[in-house]
């Protein structure tokens, strides 16, 4: 029988670990199915300029995983068994009955599995802040992104946007909307100093940049209530919000806390180096939904950055384990954050192995093209999931041998 693998959600971490899965072993010992709740591949690096009126490019799953021997099949993953190895899902409905509100469509059916790759991410958090889920907007998603271009396409000039969290999705949302719409009175609300965990350059060129695209800065403010036309803070005045665009952090899915896998308090799975569970050792987990220590023993952030490496171990740690191979031994390390300041700003802050700033930083034009080229080769590398690797696709081994391969990689 061949080995059922399954992978749950496609974007970058689920998709590259599927494909890198599908080059790694042989297409007569394994099954491996993708699912996703959506057609096409979602550049989820690129929703602030979504919001904002910039078309993206289309990326069909169907054609980037054509050929490669993935079975792909667009659903919705409602629940995980992990004792029994089972995944309950429900098919999606075509996407006009999706546009229409109409999500799910068909029975649910369950769908067995020998090793399970949970990818299935994070959406966004609205901290439990009164008012947050009936009157902000959030770009953690397509659809959420969607909302807020329709929105935002209707304000008239001089109408205040309010844009509450300014880490890394704060930031290019907040830069990305003052340069596409410079007829709007945007506003950032930061719980801290703005940019301050960049480095004296960075932070420097952060500030600049803010000034020159005309947004207003309410630093060390937290924000206690969202309503209809403005934002209200812990100790200053109301800030008149026309819209309100949420980006403090994201939440995991909720699903792994229906589930027997162990978990954290925030939801997120508890793995070893390999990114395989720790309570379930058929499970790996990638992506934002993982608890996954990193240089320093600090957990990695979530983010494509530490997304992509963690897919990359996942599968070459499945792989190793099928076929009796050498177990990967990478370290999953930071080297910068990029970060976009509009189409024609960026930051390139350079930074240590867990994450902290360093004194370099690339700024201005050439930092934008940077950032541009780094999204650009994140969506090349889910879009050609089988490219760039050797091709060693490995045959699967006995039961005994793949055992004594685990035994062995314990010690």
């Amino acid at each position: 029988m061949q080995h059922r693998i399954i992978v749950l959600g496609a974007g970058y971490t689920g998709a590259i670990a599927a494909g890198r899965l599908a080059k790694r072993l042989h297409h007569d010992d394994v099954a491996i199915t993708l699912v996703n709740a959506e057609p096409d591949f979602v550049e989820r690096v690129r929703m602030h300029q979504l919001a904002v009126g910039q078309d993206l490019r289309p990326r069909p799953l169907s054609e980037m995983f054509e050929g490669t021997g993935v079975e792909l099949r667009i659903a919705k993953v409602t629940g995980v068994d992990a004792d029994r190895k089972t995944v309950t899902v429900v098919e999606q409905g075509s996407g006009a009955e999706r546009a229409g509100g109409a999500e799910e469509h068909g029975d649910a059916e369950q769908l067995p599995y020998d090793t399970l790759v949970y990818a299935l991410g994070s959406r966004w958090n609205d901290q439990g802040v009164a008012g947050t889920a009936e009157h902000a907007h959030q770009i953690a998603s397509r659809p959420g992104a969607l909302r807020l271009r329709e929105r935002l396409a209707g304000l008239d000039a001089g109408q205040p946007v309010v844009v509450v969290g300014a880490g890394l999705t704060g930031v290019e949302a907040a830069t990305e909307l003052a340069e596409a719409r410079p007829d709007l009175a945007v506003s950032l609300v930061a719980r801290g100093g703005l940019g301050d965990w960049l480095s004296v350059k960075g932070r420097s060129h952060l500030h600049k940049v803010v000034g020159k695209l005309g947004i207003t800065v309410h630093e060390h403010a937290a924000v206690t209530g969202v309503e209809a036309d403005r934002v209200t803070t812990a100790d200053g005045p109301a800030i008149p919000a026309a819209v309100t665009v949420w980006t403090t952090g994201f939440a995991v899915h909720p699903i792994a806390q229906a589930t027997t896998l162990e978990i954290t308090g925030t939801g997120q799975i508890v793995v070893d180096r390999t990114m395989r569970s720790l309570s379930h050792p058929d499970v790996y987990v990638v992506g934002d939904a993982a608890m996954a220590m990193g240089p320093g023993d600090k957990p990695l952030r979530m983010s494509c950055a530490s997304g992509t490496p963690a897919a990359w171990q996942a599968a070459d740690a499945i792989a190793a384990r099928l076929t009796g191979g050498k177990l990967p031994n990478m370290t999953v390390r930071y080297y910068n954050q990029c970060i976009s300041l509009g189409r024609r700003e960026g930051l390139i802050q350079y930074v240590t192995a867990d994450d902290r700033a360093v004194d370099a930083a690339l700024t201005g034009r050439l930092a934008a093209v940077y950032k541009e080229l780094i999204c650009k080769g994140a969506a090349w590398g889910v879009a050609n999931p089988t490219l760039g690797l050797p091709a060693r696709r490995r045959h699967v081994v006995g039961e005994a041998a793949r055992a004594g391969a685990a035994e062995k990689a314990a010690a």
